[in-house]
């Protein structure tokens, strides 16, 4: 078995990326190692953001490690809060503080304001001391309610697009229903699905994260 770092703190991402690379993989965390992975991100983008973690990590371990750094773009807001996503409502915030504001500055726009927005993910993987990058991006908007029970971050109030969902649905794959699999959906078709709605095998299939860290797997399979 292969051991790999994520340079996270975040158990909700080690969870999702864990079940990505599958058993050939031991994701260990910086403080399963005793050591602090926490670094000040400033970098001017997500690829700047998550490469800076990924060193750090690097540094103190000599180990193969992979960091992310994820965003959040509204439209309706040139884009906010992007590379300030985890912070959005200042430091030492919460997500529930975040999505409080997210949707406390869009109710400011008014009714008729779009609320189409996407998640985005810079993956840095460093594999024998050389770096590679993958990307990963999902289209959708900003529920006006949080909903559902899982996931972490802005899941709640993050609506994937119909197509992304139906994509995965059609593929029969990671727990979807398959075409003409008569099965009871998760939650009513009447309301929309956020990605807290989605059994994690789900999300997985979809999810910005999970797109970049699958991308990243299928280079580590090669």
């Amino acid at each position: 078995m292969k051991r790999i770092v994520f340079a996270t703190a975040n158990r909700g991402k080690l969870r999702e990326a864990a079940e990505i690379l599958g058993p050939g993989f031991e994701v260990l965390l910086p403080a399963d190692l005793g050591i602090d992975g926490d670094v000040e991100e400033n970098g001017a983008s997500l690829k700047e953001n998550s490469l800076i973690k990924a060193r750090h990590v690097y540094g103190l371990t000599g180990l193969d490690c992979f960091a992310d750094d994820t965003g959040l773009e509204v439209d309706a807001l040139g884009g906010a809060p992007g590379i300030y996503s985890a912070r959005y409502a200042g430091e030492g915030h919460d997500s529930g503080a975040n999505m409080a504001k997210l949707l406390s500055e869009l109710e400011k726009l008014g009714p008729d304001a779009g609320r189409s927005a996407r998640f985005r993910t810079v993956v840095t993987l460093i594999l024998g001391g050389k770096e590679f990058f993958f990307d990963g991006t999902v289209e959708g908007s900003i529920a006006r309610e949080r909903s559902g029970s899982g996931g972490f971050g802005y899941d709640p109030i993050f609506v994937p697009d119909a197509a992304e969902l139906e994509l995965v649905r059609r593929s029969g794959e990671t727990g979807f229903p398959a075409r003409g699999d008569e099965s009871e959906p998760a939650v009513p078709e009447a309301r929309p699905l956020t990605f807290a709605d989605l059994p994690e095998e789900q999300k997985n299939a979809v999810s910005h994260r999970g797109k970049a860290i699958r991308a990243m797997a299928a280079f580590l399979a090669r």
